[in-house]
């Protein structure tokens, strides 16, 4: 049968009341009264029912995360910071995986603020007018993490996509290279697709470098479409001598396509790319990569939802983390 708080306040012979501010870390409770309810509840195996305790006190110590895509290693490093944090303060996670799809996302979203989680993080995924639809419902603090939306509207916390890019660029053009083809992602995502592809095009015009629309091919940010992206270049008349990719995945695949051809990289081409990735240091040769720091956008989100959920002041709403260029092997200059 269930062990209930009565049974805990009959065995350890204090009221429910005393029990229950046992349970809920009252300091108001003396030692050795706490002593007898806590060997009480060890003898009888209680577990407090957390449900119960929500309702009591409006609160339910969970956060709710949504993450577009669990086997993306990005946004398992984050995930891993949030998690931390959240662990810091007593929250409880429950984490849900949308497939990248958007009716998913929102069905994810509307399901967790049904179960009455004290707040919301929303990973890595494009802000639509759906989603902030979704949002409006809410009672509760919501944090966008690794994204953000458009008008500003919701707190975020993430990287600068265009200048994190146009570093990259800048990286293969100080290396002499004039002939910079991209590996894009969707150009309807703000962040990593349409803000990393303006960072490129940004980076050649300060260069004096002419854009060329055939040197660069959409992506899906995953390993696949780097493969397929680089088989394109690979067949033009005039060959690119490098190649920006918007992800590490991608810039990985654009690698093996090359090698496949009995190629070489940096040799014949060179790669840089964006995130770190645990695979850009795997990879031979070793990705050239300009860094996000995966762990602190999670860690960082995470505590700027704690002081929003305990009404904390915030004094800046959206944060921007800095990046970081990475020099590996996977970039040398033209003329080598």
């Amino acid at each position: 049968m269930t062990v209930t708080i009565y049974d805990v306040a009959r065995e350890a012979g204090v009221s429910m009341a005393t029990v229950s501010r046992v349970v809920n870390n009252n300091p108001n409770v003396k030692p050795q009264t706490r002593k007898k309810v806590y060997e009480a509840i060890e003898r009888l195996g209680y577990r407090p029912n957390a449900v119960a305790r929500g309702l009591a006190s409006k609160k339910t110590t969970t956060v709710g995360v949504v993450i577009p895509d669990i086997s993306n290693s990005i946004f398992a490093e984050i995930a891993r910071g949030i998690e931390d944090i959240a662990n810091m303060y007593h929250y409880n996670i429950i984490l849900c995986n949308a497939d990248k799809r958007k009716e998913k996302e929102i069905r994810v979203i509307n399901t967790l603020l049904e179960k009455q989680v004290d707040g919301l993080l929303f990973m890595g995924g494009t802000v639509t007018d759906e989603h902030i639809l979704a949002f409006q419902t809410s009672a509760v603090p919501i944090v966008l993490c690794a994204t953000s939306d458009e008008k500003g509207t919701y707190p975020s916390v993430d990287i600068d996509h265009e200048a994190a890019a146009f570093d990259a660029v800048n990286t293969l053009i100080r290396h002499g290279h004039r002939e910079i083809a991209m590996i894009s992602g969707t150009l309807h995502d703000p962040a990593n697709g349409f803000s990393r592809f303006q960072g490129y095009k940004k980076a050649l015009e300060a260069a004096g470098i002419e854009y060329q629309e055939d040197l660069v091919r959409i992506g899906n940010y995953r390993y696949e479409s780097g493969v397929e992206a680089m088989k394109y270049f690979l067949g033009l008349k005039k060959k690119p001598t490098a190649i920006f990719a918007a992800t590490d995945e991608m810039a990985i695949g654009a690698i093996h396509s090359i090698q496949d051809e009995g190629l070489k990289v940096p040799d014949d081409f060179s790669i840089i790319s964006v995130d770190n990735i645990r695979m850009a240091s795997m990879v031979r040769p070793l990705l050239t990569t300009v860094a996000q720091p995966m762990y602190d956008l999670g860690a960082v989100a995470m505590r700027l939802l704690t002081k929003l959920m305990k009404k904390e002041t915030v004094e800046n709403p959206r944060v921007i983390l800095p990046h970081e260029t990475i020099l590996r092997l996977s970039v040398s200059h033209v003329n080598e």
